[in-house]
């Protein structure tokens, strides 16, 4: 299934001029004598590359070239509404956040991400009424942060109880009638169960009740949203990972 995901995803064209010309300037400027076309340029697999790319540029040369609150923001923002940057946005904060680090005082990106963070935590619920498309991009960025910001090589605690909220909020009936708000929520726990299992077992034996007595009990969920929660089943129950037998198994289903 995921596979799939992927294909579709790198078949798409990502477009630098999705950003407003304020970001574009900011973007260029990040580059400085490193030449890029922003309105005719596009990425087909991932933007994600293009900020490495630069970053690696801007930390290089000029740091205080770069507003890094502007910079954080452009991050969120753009992660609330591409569910393929959402998924990748991770990556790039942690590219600043270590070049960010090196500098005298360098955590003006950190701090404003984390702040940003907190905010759209807190309206999670508005922005899921408002839109499932955003929320599911919210929960996307909110795990991928998780995911690759940690402390001495450990997940961030402040952000273990946020990350299970929004899981156990997509595991509620109502999220497991939508196919998108459970693709999101067996995504999530593939990526990032593992770690999360070991900062609370006992919040991730909680949520995997929900799962299973949705799995069960739950007549009205789609056929593809069933066969998405028994396969995240068999998944942690097999230490989180699939014999070879079920992963061909749950992907032909899928692909079929």
């Amino acid at each position: 299934m995921q596979t799939d995901r992927m294909e579709t995803s790198s078949k798409e064209e990502y477009k630098i001029q999705s950003f407003d010309l304020e970001t574009q300037k900011l973007l260029k400027t990040a580059l400085k004598g490193h030449y890029l076309c922003m309105t005719h340029f596009t990425i087909r697999l991932t933007i994600v590359f293009l900020f490495i790319y630069i970053y690696f540029f801007f930390f290089s040369s000029d740091p205080g070239s770069v507003d890094l609150e502007k910079v954080s923001n452009i991050i969120v923002d753009q992660s609330l509404k591409d569910q393929i940057f959402s998924r990748e946005a991770g990556r790039i904060c942690y590219t600043i956040v270590q070049a960010e680090a090196k500098q005298t005082n360098g955590n003006v990106f950190r701090r404003n991400l984390l702040n940003r963070l907190q905010q759209e935590f807190k309206a999670r619920e508005e922005t899921r009424q408002r839109s499932t498309e955003e929320w599911v991009c919210l929960v996307s960025f909110i795990c991928n942060i998780f995911d690759y910001l940690k402390v001495n090589n450990m997940p961030m605690v402040a952000l273990v109880h946020p990350v299970y909220d929004c899981l156990f909020r997509l595991a509620q009936s109502d999220a497991l009638k939508n196919e998108e708000e459970v693709d999101c929520l067996v995504l999530q726990l593939h990526r990032i169960g593992d770690q999360l299992e070991k900062m609370n077992l006992q919040l991730m034996d909680k949520l995997f009740n929900l799962l299973r007595d949705g799995f069960l009990l739950q007549e009205d969920l789609s056929s593809m949203g069933r066969l998405l929660l028994l396969e995240i089943l068999e998944f942690r129950a097999g230490g989180w990972t699939l014999s070879e037998t079920a992963q061909k198994y749950y992907y032909s289903e899928v692909t079929d």
